[in-house]
């Protein structure tokens, strides 16, 4: 098995977040400055609503990849439960809380904006993340490139243990983690009420 030198997988992270956080930050600011078209009508519930579903699953889910792949990633291949229909499961929770957080707003949007932040910074760190994988495991992992999908999800391949070992560490602490994305809710509740105040004047009506 070849070692790969040079990189720092959680040094990447580190650097994911920092990035996710900034560009999240500057999605912030231009909610301060935007309100809906429909003003604090149905559809603006209902999208806060479907936001909160949305967080509600990818904390639930993130949590749930935890259980399979937390302090595996360098020492093996997790191929089952959420690992065998996509490559990614934990980072497409995290697409779906992106999505939540920015429905805060009630603006779809700016869901959109915060979707697409997240998609582009985790495209970057998956590229980095599959190239050190492959040159680690070789074989076995461009074979499972092959069988599952890199977002997916693939139903059709689903395959599980009969039993799991369970660090939980590493569920707890994504669950910590997770749990951070409801700050959203109180988040944009204040910047609308900031607006609603005359603190902030928006400049743009975004549907």
């Amino acid at each position: 098995m070849t070692v790969t030198t040079g990189f720092d997988l959680q040094h990447i992270q580190r650097l994911r977040k920092w990035a996710i956080g900034v560009c999240l930050l500057g999605a912030v600011g231009l909610s301060m400055v935007t309100v809906t078209q429909w003003g604090d009508g149905v559809f603006h519930k209902g999208m806060e609503s479907v936001g909160l579903g949305a967080i509600v699953v990818a904390i639930v889910g993130r949590a749930w990849c935890s259980l399979y792949i937390g302090g595996r990633k360098k020492a093996e291949i997790v191929d089952t439960g959420p690992y065998s229909i996509s490559r990614n499961p934990l980072y497409l929770f995290s697409h779906l809380a992106a999505f939540g957080i920015g429905a805060q707003t009630g603006s779809l949007i700016l869901a959109l904006v915060f979707t697409t932040i997240s998609v582009l910074v985790f495209h970057f760190t998956v590229r980095r993340e599959e190239a050190w994988l492959l040159n680690e495991f070789g074989a076995p992992y461009a074979d499972y490139m092959r069988r599952v999908p890199r977002n997916g999800p693939d139903f059709s391949r689903w395959r599980d243990n009969p039993s799991l070992e369970i660090r939980p560490q590493f569920f707890l602490t994504t669950l910590r983690d997770g749990l951070v994305f409801l700050l959203a809710i109180p988040i944009f509740e204040g910047i609308e009420h900031l607006q609603e105040i005359g603190w902030l004047a928006p400049l743009l009506h975004l549907p």
